[in-house]
């Protein structure tokens, strides 16, 4: 009885069908994956911005970023000495994590002596930007583990000036200038839009957003690896500008906050952004730049959405 197995052709081309089959799965699987990981991170934004509304409703304003004197409020010195807690930190209650909120005593310990800024949180995670884990290289925090943030406050469209150092603002070197809204290019004390890492002077409200909530941005993405002004506790390292386009990487690498102060994310064709009624769209990185920094403003007039 004669037994015929498989030629050397036959299995080559058994081989090659399997070749082509697993390299038409394998970006499916893919793009399936990083379909589940954009749902997640949209979610994320969804329920950080119902829990900045949820301050809102409760203590008639949107959570406050504290922030003034050299590197934070507080006594002058480096940021860990500092009581410059930001919006996110305020708004822990509203996230179900009041533990650390009273754990740490926020906002009137300092960072170093609340015990918690190294804490990692799942809701500040984006599943695209992998493992979320302590960092010490944090903008004004070097050396001490913090936790990261993928999710920022918008401060607006303005840019181009600084105050971090003393009263009179001076000068950036940045790409990127702009007059806001509201006439000024300081974009970090004196933002055009929802936040920005002062705000506890001005207290923003509902009624301050005259462009319409379901028109103005109020949180987006960005990437620790690429911007070390991403932590969640600190007030300097929360908040972000659309003066300078989304998933912009400057030459100057991750500590040029003059250029690098905006939003990105690992996302395909682009990132996302939760408006200030609740709704979170994913925004091109084509998207024009106009269009972009006036969604950014709460009293713009430019009567401008996003479109489909």
């Amino acid at each position: 009885m004669n037994r015929r197995g498989f030629t050397l052709v036959e299995l080559l081309t058994v081989l090659s069908i399997i070749g082509m089959l697993l390299s038409l799965l394998i970006p499916a699987v893919q793009a399936a994956r990083e379909a589940g990981r954009q749902v997640v991170c949209k979610n994320n934004l969804h329920q950080l911005a119902l829990a900045c509304d949820l301050h809102h409703t409760t203590l008639s304003v949107y959570p406050p970023g504290q922030f003034t004197g050299p590197n934070g409020k507080g006594p002058y010195g480096n940021g860990p000495n500092s009581t410059a807690w930001s919006f996110l930190a305020r708004v822990l209650p509203y996230l179900e994590r009041k533990d650390i909120y009273e754990h740490g005593d926020i906002p009137n310990k300092t960072l170093l002596e609340s015990g918690v800024m190294h804490l990692t949180l799942g809701v500040l995670h984006c599943p695209s930007n992998g493992p979320a884990v302590a960092l010490t290289d944090r903008g004004n925090l070097m050396t001490f583990p913090v936790g990261p943030t993928n999710y920022k406050g918008v401060s607006g469209s303005n840019w181009g000036m600084d105050t971090s150092f003393g009263a009179v603002p001076i000068p950036m070197n940045t790409q990127w200038p702009n007059t806001g809204a509201n006439g000024s290019q300081d974009g970090l004390d004196d933002g055009d839009g929802m936040f920005f890492r002062s705000d506890e002077r001005v207290r923003r409200t509902a009624a301050h957003v005259r462009d319409g909530l379901s028109n103005t941005f109020m949180l987006g993405e960005d990437l620790p690896e690429e911007n070390v002004y991403c932590s969640w506790p600190y007030s300097n390292n929360a908040y972000g500008t659309c003066a300078i386009p989304p998933n912009f990487s400057s030459a100057g690498g991750p500590g040029d906050y003059q250029n690098r102060f905006g939003f990105r994310s690992n996302h395909p064709h682009g990132l996302h952004f939760a408006f200030a009624g609740g709704a979170v769209r994913q925004v091109k990185a084509s998207i024009d730049l106009k269009l972009y920094r006036s969604l950014a403003t709460i009293a713009g007039k430019e009567g401008l959405s996003l479109p489909d």
